[in-house]
């Protein structure tokens, strides 16, 4: 198993939805599915893709390594995703992207971007968030960091309510792009949060995560506990991603609010 890749519409796209990059986040590829299945009318060609078909079957992250933390990738290489991500970003070339992912940290879906740009602004205060993170340089070695890129994080991991929402942000993205013949969804107001750094975690047998993400944690407060004893805030900041479970050396991110999208 590759890579599945199919265009609707005519003409070369200049449009994409990648699904499935991790094979345990099913919901990108069902929303695809969906999409294929619905074929609708298009004005422009739109690049459908389910990135990683093997781990999705396993229904694992990744068959050899996390493929979005390989990008570039190499088509040479002997892991399985890493030549997965070259053929990817061939795939991508002259498209803007949405890619579609899920979380086990939130149930609310909300974007990340390397950073805020024309394409950005235009499109995501017409989706189905109410927050858009910048990553920066904070995460090495992401899908975008190479190519125009729109991801979503639709949701919590495996539910049915991701998989939902991936459909609802898939037509809004050809909505507002101009790609399906309807109206885009009213503006909404979009904070935007800056990433600044991982907070690391202990190895530890018990693990609770105590705060919201998106929700200022000041200085001092305890934000997680790791085998009942607390850990607490250095300074104050803005949990993203943050999870008991979602990574095995890290909580999240500490973030900063940095501005609003769509307020005007």
């Amino acid at each position: 198993m590759g890579m599945r890749v199919e265009t609707l519409g005519q003409g070369e796209p200049r449009l994409a939805i990648v699904g499935a990059i991790h094979g345990d986040e099913p919901c990108g590829a069902q929303a695809i599915e969906t999409l294929l299945d619905e074929r609708p009318p298009l004005r422009r060609p739109v690049k459908c893709i389910i990135a990683n078909e093997a781990a999705l079957a396993q229904g694992e992250r990744y068959v050899d390594v996390d493929m979005n933390r390989v990008f570039p990738g190499s088509p040479t290489a002997e892991a399985h995703e890493r030549q997965l991500a070259a053929r990817l970003l061939d795939e991508l070339r002259g498209c803007l992207t949405l890619s579609l992912h899920s979380t086990r940290s939130d149930e609310r879906p909300f974007a990340i971007v390397k950073e805020l740009g024309p394409a950005t602004t235009a499109i995501c205060p017409y989706l189905s968030i109410e927050r858009v993170v910048e990553t920066g340089e904070c995460v090495e070695n992401a899908l975008v960091h190479h190519t125009p890129v729109i991801e979503i994080e639709c949701g919590r991991q495996g539910s049915e309510q991701a998989s939902e929402n991936a459909v609802q942000l898939i037509r809004e993205f050809l909505a507002v792009t101009g790609a399906r013949a309807q109206p885009p969804v009213e503006k909404r107001v979009t904070s935007i949060y800056g990433l600044q750094e991982p907070i690391p975690k202990e190895r530890a047998a018990s693990c609770e995560v105590l705060v919201e993400n998106f929700e200022a944690v000041p200085v001092g407060t305890p934000f997680a506990s790791l085998d009942d004893t607390a850990v607490t805030a250095e300074e104050t900041f803005y949990p993203v991603l943050l999870s008991a479970d979602g990574y095995e050396e890290q909580f999240g991110y500490a973030a900063t609010l940095t501005g609003i999208l769509g307020d005007h």
